[in-house]
């Protein structure tokens, strides 16, 4: 290895600074690992799109319970301002109705780990549930012993607060230094041991992005308890587009078949990563050009995600990537006081409503306009979250409409006949 880890602590996440010459001889070098890769998809390909087919056709047809635990968010110390503001994060996860927050550790701030701790602490005490993302760099691959001492470390540390630990990080871009499978297996392997030892939870393998075929050469050789995919659409803008075809509902149900195939069971499935980078922030937007949204589009895109992904009963929880961070978080960091954007008030308004209720199906002659109306009860009430991801349309419910907030939680006035559904989603309340 003939170059040094670059961080970058804009975007929060590291540069690529291998050479690709390098990547290519690597990958000449190691061939029979992609062989072994096709062997194991041939495998379990044709028992994961026959199961696929019959989640994507239950999909939103069963009832399902959406706990508010599902409403998750990732925090992590190491973003924040020199100043302490582990108070203000507190009080702004409790706002926003959060129950389950995941924190990353770096392996190249094992020296920060009390820090860490510290912050890891505070949200325990606060009553938070805590999942540890491990991230990794090149140097532990080839490091073995250093890293497997450092997953000890993490684990002995945090487990007394923190049950559940999710091993290596975006492992197959090659920027976060793993450079095929195998090395990912050979760094997670140390896990499993610890995951015994002190009976936590483990999870993985953390894949990012719509490749899915990574899967069953990890996931049938690694004992996850949680199956977890850091499943990111922003390139395609709204999470009702298709990438090559497949929208989000579409790769969520085959995420969670290839899953259950390759485990050789029923998975508990995670979102552990998602956002959209904001158009406008410059060096703090990890990603560059099309995938970057305005802060309006985001709040719009969170919603539509999330209810998205956890009303069709195949996804336990999502976590968004980050509270606060300048270039995508539900906060903008670099003004003080701490400003709000349009995302965070579309999320505390999302748990409010949907948290704890249950959902009981989608109103039918819409999505021919591009329209999602999806129903819920709660408490012994039901609504209804709409949104278009076509031209705006009136739609007339078979049901007196009693109150209608929009995204961010405001009433809106109730007029008789039919609503206007657009692109932002707005919540309808039946009499």
């Amino acid at each position: 290895m003939k170059y040094s880890f670059e961080w970058n602590e804009f975007a929060d996440q590291p540069h690529n600074v291998a050479p690709r010459s390098e990547r290519t001889r690597h990958h000449f070098k190691h061939w029979r690992t992609y062989f072994s890769l096709a062997a194991a998809d041939l495998r379990y390909g044709l028992p994961g799109l026959w199961l696929y087919r019959r989640y994507r056709r239950n999909m939103y047809r069963e009832r399902v319970r959406i706990d508010p635990s599902a409403f998750a968010v990732s925090v992590s110390p190491a973003a924040l301002p020199v100043s302490d503001k582990s108070g203000d994060v507190i009080e702004l996860l409790k706002a926003a109705g959060v129950q389950e927050t995941l924190v990353r550790i770096p392996s190249w701030e094992k020296g920060r780990l009390d820090a860490y701790e510290r912050f890891a602490a505070r949200l325990h005490a606060h009553g938070f549930g805590l999942t540890i993302a491990v991230l990794q760099r090149r140097e532990d691959v080839f490091e073995e012993a250093a890293w497997a001492g450092f997953l000890e470390d993490v684990f002995a540390r945090f487990r007394p607060f923190c049950p559940n630990f999710e091993v290596g990080h975006a492992w197959n871009r090659t920027k976060w230094g793993v450079w095929d499978y195998t090395e990912y297996l050979k760094l997670a392997q140390p896990a499993v041991r610890l995951r015994e030892k002190y009976r936590a939870t483990l999870v993985g393998p953390a894949v990012i992005d719509f490749e899915f075929h990574l899967y069953p050469p990890t996931v049938s050789r690694l004992p996850f308890d949680k199956i977890s995919s850091l499943l990111y659409v922003d390139r395609v803008g709204a999470p009702d587009n298709g990438q090559f075809g497949w929208t989000t509902a579409m790769k969520v149900a085959l995420f969670k078949a290839v899953a259950d195939v390759s485990a050789g069971r029923d998975c508990d499935c995670w979102i552990t990563e998602v956002n959209w980078p904001l158009r406008g922030t410059g060096k703090f937007s990890p990603a560059s050009g099309e995938p970057n949204v305005t802060e309006e589009e985001q709040a719009d895109y969170l919603v539509r995600y999330y209810l998205i992904c956890l009303a069709g009963g195949l996804i336990e929880r999502v976590f968004w990537w980050q509270l606060a961070a300048p270039g995508y978080g539900l906060i903008d960091s670099r003004e003080e006081p701490w400003r709000k954007r349009p995302s965070y008030f579309a999320f505390r308004t999302m748990t409010g409503i949907v948290g704890g209720s249950t959902f009981v199906g989608k109103a039918e002659n819409t999505e021919r306009a591009g329209g999602e109306i999806f129903l819920f009860e709660k408490q012994g009430r039901d609504f209804a979250v709409c949104w278009t991801n076509g031209v705006p349309f009136e739609h007339e419910f078979s049901r007196p409409v009693e109150r209608i907030l929009d995204r961010d939680g405001k009433d809106m006035e109730v007029r008789p006949g039919r609503i206007k559904i657009e692109r932002s989603p707005k919540y309808v309340f039946f009499g």
